[in-house]
């Protein structure tokens, strides 16, 4: 039974390997246990304001009224977004999407739901 042990995450490195109940890096030296490696795991999901899932492919409405900067339109609340894309965050913004009359963006995930 083969199971694969995660990347290290101070230096992303995958040489992990496991004593008990620590994960170990050769490469860095750091340890971390299963439990936090859980926590890590579960802050890296993207949720909507609603506490939901999120994934790339999913369509999101938006919630709220959004400015958008360096223009005098908003993004109007109740706007339907199809096929987002889940980033790395930037300033908060977590998803890339293409929004109608707008083009490419990226929102927070805060300020929309999955529908």
């Amino acid at each position: 039974m083969s199971t694969t042990l995660p990347a290290c995450p101070s230096c992303n490195q995958e040489y992990t390997y496991e004593d008990g109940q620590l994960y170990i890096c050769p490469m860095c030296g750091h340890e971390w246990t299963k439990d936090s490696q859980l926590e890590f795991e579960e802050s890296q999901l993207v949720r909507d304001a609603h506490g939901t899932i999120l994934n790339d492919g999913d369509s999101i409405t938006v919630i709220k009224d959004l400015k958008v900067k360096g223009s005098s339109d908003s993004i109007k609340k109740g706007t339907n977004i199809k096929s987002i894309r889940l980033i790395e965050p930037e300033d908060g913004h977590d998803i890339e999407c293409k929004i109608p009359g707008f083009g490419q963006m990226k929102l927070k995930s805060e300020f929309v739901k999955k529908i």
